[in-house]
């Protein structure tokens, strides 16, 4: 066995369901729930179909009562799944295929391109597994919704965080959340002083990187966001952003600006090491980042990839989606309130128009990032 890969055959979806059904048997070991004694009742419960191979993670004490309640069909609520629904696959038909495509491109033969066309690779594997991961989210709160079910919220705008603590309150909640719970406090939690507080959280995004799959390439990714978000464990700055960024404003500040830049960046470094086939692909694809950033033959070829090969359709649309999102942060997701003051009719057009773009400019069929998972 290659000790640099550690190759072993999963369920799909065997991470979700495992720790869906962890919290259950947890929280009757905390007298959080008492055991469910109607079979069908638990069986919705773990079997329920929208979250089952992609999350949201959920919670017995928050999905079981509502499975136990008498539910009656709401216009209003389904309308507003549907809704999520229509942008849940816009996010992953569109943005998350197209982007693969020409991610799938460049990681897979990244030895033959430059510096600035890597950045691009790694830019739009950025892109994919946001889309592709909360598309699927979106998706299966909507559906969940139009059954009278409120699942978790998973993803809040993680890309507009302005440090990586903030970014991890935003990033797959669910899972986030799951450990702080039911690993972060049952170690200790912050209750030790720094020491207990670095120690716990390597061991979280450790464990978090093998929840991934077993691959050394999550683990190091894994080691890696512990190390992004150690600054502000040490200096107690964790909890600084808990607000939405620029909120009441339609622009953020200049501090904010950079704050999100530079926690993105360190992000889209993380990602690298995740998408990678290896800790030495990972490595020596930022190697070939560093070694032609700099070069001006570089953007040239960079500028001929994008025209000859990307075109500027993606770009446009990840452009508009990304100026939606902003629009939309202080949402539960982006298009949730978004238009109600225009006329119907405008905004039915615009609905349409999002339909349009999902067959109009749909990448070819990809699996969700996280059914491996």
């Amino acid at each position: 066995m290659n000790p640099s890969t550690i190759k072993v055959i999963l369920p799909v979806g065997i991470s979700f369901y495992t720790f869906h059904g962890l919290s259950y048997v947890l929280d009757i070991y905390n007298k959080r729930i008492r055991v469910e004694r109607n079979f069908i009742d638990y069986s919705i419960f773990v079997s329920f179909f929208p979250l089952l191979v992609a999350g949201p993670i959920e919670r017995a004490t928050h999905l079981l009562p509502q499975i136990k309640k008498t539910r009656v069909f709401d216009y209003g609520r389904a309308v507003d799944g549907l809704r999520q629904i229509l942008w849940g696959l816009f996010k992953k038909i569109v943005i998350a295929d197209s982007c693969a495509v020409y991610a799938n491109m460049i990681f897979n033969h990244s030895s033959q391109y430059s510096g600035i066309i890597l950045v691009l690779g790694a830019l739009l594997f950025t892109f994919q597994i946001y889309t592709d991961f909360s598309g699927y989210s979106d998706i299966a709160l909507g559906t969940a919704r139009l059954f009278g079910i409120d699942l978790l919220r998973n993803f809040a705008f993680p890309y507009f965080s302005r440090d990586i603590a903030e970014f991890w309150r935003r990033w797959h909640i669910s899972l986030s959340s799951w450990f702080r719970d039911y690993l972060y406090i049952p170690l200790g939690g912050s209750k030790g002083g720094n020491w207990m507080r670095i120690r716990n959280t390597f061991i979280i995004f450790i464990v978090s990187g093998f929840w991934h799959g077993a691959n050394w390439t999550f683990i190091f990714w894994g080691f890696l966001n512990a190390l992004f978000i150690m600054p502000s464990i040490i200096f107690h700055t964790n909890r600084k952003n808990l607000d939405i960024v620029a909120q009441g404003r339609n622009f953020p500040g200049w501090r904010e600006l950079f704050s999100m830049i530079i926690t993105f960046s360190l992000t889209v470094i993380a990602w690298i090491f995740f998408r990678a086939e290896s800790i030495g692909h990972a490595f020596s694809y930022l190697h070939g980042i560093l070694a032609g950033l700099f070069e001006k033959q570089n953007y040239v070829e960079a500028a001929l990839f994008i025209h000859y090969k990307v075109g500027f359709a993606l770009p446009t649309l990840i452009l508009i989606f990304f100026a939606i999102e902003w629009r939309g942060r202080m949402q539960q997701y982006a298009i949730a309130n978004l238009w109600f003051h225009y006329p119907q009719v405008l905004r039915w057009a615009i609905y349409y128009s999002i339909i349009f773009c999902i067959f109009h400019f749909g990448g070819p069929e990809q699996q969700f990032i996280y059914f491996q998972f």
